[in-house]
């Protein structure tokens, strides 16, 4: 799947900080159960990225 490609999937996204430090994504839904450890200065990265995408979808009229 690219991204995109359309997509009926829903899963629940919880985020937080592990016992260890690291920033937790944990993706699931009735068949997968995803965790996904990173550290900090990844996640911070990662939420760039998560933030220019924002602002692009919302240059193309996609706010929702």
């Amino acid at each position: 799947m690219a991204i995109n490609t359309p997509s009926e999937i829903a899963a629940d996204l919880q985020i937080g900080i592990t016992d260890q430090g690291m920033v937790r994504l944990y993706i699931s839904n009735d068949t997968v159960d995803l965790p996904l450890d990173f550290a900090p200065d990844d996640a911070a990265e990662i939420a760039d990225e998560i933030l220019a995408a924002v602002q692009a979808a919302k240059k193309r009229g996609l706010s929702g």
